[in-house]
């Protein structure tokens, strides 16, 4: 049952989902499970029912209200609590809970992640070019390199990054004596 007081607005559009609402400033009150949203509409603060809590805020619940808190570090995208982010902002690498510019000492970054207990090798040169083991008569092949998983840490080797790349090489197209190497 909803408890609306009104406004100018259509109260059934902005307080869907409401248990308590203004026609003014949306909803006031959810349901049990929804979060309370509050956002900013010009100098006017607006609320909304969530089932989850958008990006860059965390759900916090309460024993009369569920509400939707904003993450409080600017480079975190999703956080579980105030000060523990779960994704960073595109620039940003993710090490135990903290958004930083680069990995620390003893880490090795691998998608938007730090990652520990990966100790990798250097990556090798680069293989000749070759297309199903020729090296002329195509006109683009493949090359591969390779690098060693030295040492795993806490992590499984699954999680750290690549061991080996390939890229396309461009090949000559034609052969030296009209032959196929």
């Amino acid at each position: 049952m909803c408890r609306c007081v009104s406004a100018s607005r259509d109260l059934s559009e902005v307080c869907k989902g409401c248990l308590e609402c203004s026609g003014d400033n949306g909803c006031l009150k959810c349901p049990e499970k929804l979060f309370l949203f509050i956002h900013r509409e010009g100098m006017r603060h607006h609320g909304s029912c969530l089932h989850a809590c958008p990006a860059g805020y965390y759900g916090v619940r309460g024993q009369d209200i569920n509400r939707c808190i904003k993450c409080k570090t600017p480079d975190c995208e999703r956080c579980f609590s105030k000060d523990f982010c779960m994704k960073c902002k595109e620039g940003f690498q993710l090490f135990k809970g903290k958004c930083l510019t680069s990995c620390p000492e003893g880490t090795i970054p691998h998608l938007m992640d730090c990652i520990e207990g990966c100790v990798l090798s250097e990556w090798s040169e680069w293989s000749s070019c070759s297309h199903n083991g020729l090296s002329c008569g195509h006109r683009w092949g493949v090359q591969t390199r390779s690098r060693e998983l030295s040492r795993t840490g806490p992590e499984e080797p699954s999680v750290c990054p690549a061991l080996s790349e390939t890229q396309n090489c461009r090949l000559r197209k034609r052969c030296p004596g009209g032959k196929r190497n």
